[in-house]
């Protein structure tokens, strides 16, 4: 089985462009603690090399890749010129990911609180525009009983009543689809979007319990259970096994459960 190494954190030299691939340097620090009796580790620093191809997908620019926060899978080399590789370990990516920053998430968290607000300034506006009209009906003349029921039959349309169809439509729509899948499941995800880590890739599930859930997926169309994936970065957190047969019986989409960044 190929090495397999991740590592996160923003590039620490700026970016070298060569003929298909570009290169950065990167620097990580081991556990804090160590088991007793040995020494603690110390920094390591790795240079990494990434397809043009993968890197431009990502958006980052030489100006960028040194503020934002990143993901590298991929393979230790040591088969690289030292003027090419000034790191200690070179790695070969065979995923790069952008996680989102601490600002990114509490603007996203301030638009959200926004919203409510802005919606119910607009239902209050609303209503003032509908108050002259009722004062037109009252301040209306007796003897033209007419006009006035056709002013009664003029009813404006409030937003509320034409949104909530739409809101209930999309969420009867969201309701019904996930009620096909296992208990506590809050989202259905992409397969190919989860990411496994390195500890996961090492490991074997028991063939006898794996086979099981296969038959139970044949059976019923979708897996027992959700797995647990870490929210903004699809990280797999539990549900190897389930991984692994919704590989083989080729789900498309999953059901997961999200794990929040501590």
């Amino acid at each position: 089985m190929p090495h397999k190494i991740t590592l996160t954190g923003s590039a620490t030299g700026p970016l070298r462009e060569y003929d298909r691939y570009v290169a950065f340097d990167m620097r990580e620090k081991g556990s804090p603690s160590a088991p007793k009796g040995l020494k603690k580790s110390t920094f390591i620093s790795y240079t990494v090399f990434v397809a043009k191809k993968a890197f431009n997908k990502t958006g980052l620019t030489k100006k960028s890749i040194m503020h934002e926060k990143i993901l590298i899978q991929g393979e230790p080399t040591l088969d690289i010129p030292i003027d090419e590789c000034p790191g200690e370990v070179g790695v070969i990516c065979f995923q790069i990911t952008v996680l989102p920053n601490k600002n990114d998430k509490e603007k996203n968290q301030s638009d959200a609180k926004k919203e409510p607000k802005q919606e119910a300034s607009a239902l209050s506006q609303d209503q003032k525009n509908t108050e002259p009209t009722k004062q037109e009906e009252e301040q209306a003349p007796v003897s033209q009983p007419v006009a006035k029921e056709e002013k009664k039959e003029v009813k404006p349309i409030q937003p509320e009543v034409q949104q909530q169809p739409t809101e209930k439509k999309k969420a009867d729509a969201q309701k019904k689809k996930l009620t096909n899948q296992p208990k506590g499941t809050q989202d259905l995800l992409d397969f190919d979007e989860i990411i496994v880590p390195e500890a996961f890739l090492k490991t074997r599930p028991n063939p006898e319990k794996t086979q099981k859930v296969i038959d139970f997926v044949k059976r019923t169309g979708r897996l027992d259970e959700p797995l647990t994936i870490e929210k903004g970065t699809n990280l797999l957190k539990d549900g190897y096994r389930r991984y692994i047969v919704a590989k083989t019986v080729k789900l498309d989409k999953v059901p997961v459960v999200y794990e929040y960044q501590k």
